[in-house]
């Protein structure tokens, strides 16, 4: 006779996170290491109560808005090399609700968390219950049902039983590597606090390998032989590197070929800056060198990218009327893009058969190709270096000199977290990445807000290294609640918080497209209606104080690398706040490298947009389909 224990559905679900487990290397690793919740009557009873009851085995964080613990549950799964993740509990209406953006961040990264919202009553004795919505053509849809296209994975356990196949889909999708993302259980709250006898098999501890699968031989024979005909290759490094911890291997790889490497921003960090074949970032925001070798390239050999618009500067960067595509992908519908030739495997196995493979040819690109881009890039790094330096220490900073003063302060322990704004275009160019991890730009959602809570989540995942969230004033305004989560825990988080008075990026697209920086200064209106007068008297360092964090006040140049100093020391959350000069100086950061497409109205009225659409039809011109 199968023996069971009598638990509720919540408390089942909890039981059975604890005893779950990823291997990969032969190394075990805890899959769920932790629960942040939010309360409400859609889950206080049910998961809140299993969380008392397994307390000692799960540990609990409290958090503040629920969008953000989603953003710390991705930062410390990415941490991780997502192999570790954390849950994320709300209650129905809107706490669901708002797990909504989190979940789209952490699908489109391809990153794991888990989601347990609760939901309205399965049977339905309150009808409609508070926070339910009610759609008068399906009994069946709650708000819940808003996760379904940003989730993996999503199930409604309206029934006791049905936990069981549902948890164990879960964390297959969890542990896959070219499916994971954010995977939602919806919890309707009577079901929650049902018991049910469970079978004991069910708490059993469960290893859940990660696969690196290798290449097939005919396709990597395809492969070193298109590798071999190039003349020009050039690898694309992106967060498939990282994901696969395949670092070491592209590094063996581009030293065997001197194939020269650039990232996209998730690859970023794949080789060191000072690598001899690193050349930095590639597309729109990268720079000179990668983009010139792009242009140029006969051959692109992306490993572990998706080619976002920004890597393909919108399908104009590649121009080389020949060149091919080699995609080093472990999921096949991104190995198959810009109809490259695939190659389906994991990117450390992958990488270290080319490598084997083609050392046997003794391959390697010509001296002359080497040298191009080798004095190409030490030209770059002194673009670099002018816009670092500051001459003066007493004047107020450019947002590049910020950088500057930060490269000065870190050393390779120390991990920089950005998502949005005007920072990931000047990282992406400038950043002088010192180890794999170092860099952490979540770039493919861009989501404003992320960088408080994710530092919170990477510190959690890596409490012995100093984590920074890099932030502009308009990603401050967005979510900055979590700082009360930081002190509230001791995670001694350090928050360089950067004021320009607006959205300075999204400003400076709005210019170039004629839209004249409408509606992206944060200042009062001026007597014509537009928001163009005195800069807003908003005090964002006293806003940080006010919620628990120590604050450094940093006006000048030599003040930031004092303050940036004091608070790499620090071991209690800190920020440094700096007020940075927005005037277009030499120390400003390179302007774009390659196009990026935004549509620009097709008739207007205004000169600016007028000249705007003409440039932009020049540039629609060179775009091209790779087939």
């Amino acid at each position: 006779m199968t023996s069971t224990t009598r638990l509720t559905v919540a408390q089942a679900l909890v039981r059975f996170l604890t005893a779950q487990y990823t291997e990969r290397d032969g190394v075990r690793h805890r899959l769920i290491d932790a629960t942040w919740g939010i309360f409400g009557h859609g889950n206080v009873a049910g998961i809140g109560q299993a969380l008392i009851e397994y307390g000692g085995d799960m540990p609990y964080h409290q958090g503040r808005n629920e969008q953000a613990m989603v953003h710390a549950a991705v930062g410390y799964a990415r941490q991780s090399n997502r192999l570790s993740t954390h849950a994320v509990t709300s209650s129905i209406g809107p706490g669901a609700t708002n797990l909504v953006t989190g979940a789209a961040l952490a699908t489109i990264n391809h990153l794991p968390v888990l989601l347990l919202p609760g939901d309205v009553f399965a049977t339905r004795p309150a009808d409609p219950v508070l926070q339910q919505l009610e759609v008068p053509y399906a009994g069946d849809v709650s708000v819940n049902d808003c996760l379904r296209p940003v989730s993996r994975y999503f199930d409604r356990i309206t029934r006791p039983e049905a936990l069981i196949p549902a948890a164990l889909q879960a964390m297959r999708v969890l542990a896959d590597p070219v499916g994971t993302g954010a995977v939602t259980l919806a919890l309707p709250q009577d079901v929650q606090a049902e018991a049910y006898d469970w079978p004991d098999a069910f708490f059993a501890e469960r290893v859940w390998t990660v696969r690196r699968p290798g290449p097939d031989p005919v396709e990597l024979a395809e492969a070193v032989r298109v590798i071999r005909a190039a003349r020009r290759p050039l690898v694309i490094a992106g967060g498939g590197v990282h994901h696969s911890r395949a670092e070491d291997a592209l590094a063996e790889f581009a030293a065997a070929t001197r194939i020269p490497v650039a990232s996209t921003q998730a690859g970023k960090g794949s080789l060191r800056w000072d690598h001899p074949q690193d050349v930095g970032g590639v597309g729109h925001t990268g720079t000179a060198t990668a983009d010139e070798l792009a242009r140029t390239a006969d051959l692109v050999i992306g490993v572990g990218t998706r080619y976002t618009d920004f890597t393909t500067a919108s399908g104009t960067l590649f121009a080389h009327p020949d060149v091919r595509f080699l995609n080093l992908n472990i999921a096949p519908f991104d190995g198959h893009k810009l109809s490259g030739m695939p190659l389906i495997a994991d990117a450390r196995s992958g990488l270290e058969e080319l490598t084997e493979a083609l050392e046997l040819h003794a391959h390697r690109v010509s001296d002359a190709y080497a040298t191009e881009y080798t004095e190409d890039k030490e030209r770059w790094e002194q673009r670099v270096d002018a816009c670092y330096e500051a001459e003066e220490p007493d004047v107020r900073p450019t947002q590049p000199q910020v950088l500057g003063a930060l490269d000065g302060t870190v050393d390779e322990t120390d991990v920089i977290i950005n998502a949005a704004g005007s920072l990931p275009g000047d990282l992406h160019k400038l950043w002088r990445a010192r180890s794999r991890d170092q860099y952490h730009l979540e770039y493919g959602y861009s989501c404003m807000g992320y960088e408080i809570p994710a530092a919170i989540g990477v510190k959690l995942a890596a409490p012995d290294r100093p984590v920074w969230a890099l932030v502009g004033d308009g990603t401050y305004l967005m979510m900055p609640t979590e700082i009360v989560t930081a002190v509230q825990e001791g995670v001694a988080i350090k928050l360089l918080l950067v004021q320009n008075h607006g959205y300075a990026s999204i400003g400076g697209l709005s210019e170039t497209v004629g839209g004249e920086r409408f509606g992206t200064a944060y200042r009062f209106r001026a007597q014509d209606g537009t928001y163009t007068g005195a800069p807003l008297p908003v005090d964002l360092a006293a806003n940080a104080a006010s919620l628990g964090m120590r604050v450094l006040r940093a006006k000048t140049v030599g003040d930031l690398r004092t303050a940036l100093a004091e608070a790499r020391a620090a071991d209690t959350p800190t920020c440094v706040y700096v007020e940075t000069e927005t005037a277009d100086t030499v120390s400003g950061a390179p302007p774009a490298q390659a196009w990026w497409d935004v549509p620009v109205a097709e008739t207007a009225t205004r000169s600016s947009a007028v000249k705007a659409r003409e440039l932009y039809e020049r540039h629609v011109s060179t775009r091209r389909r790779h087939l």
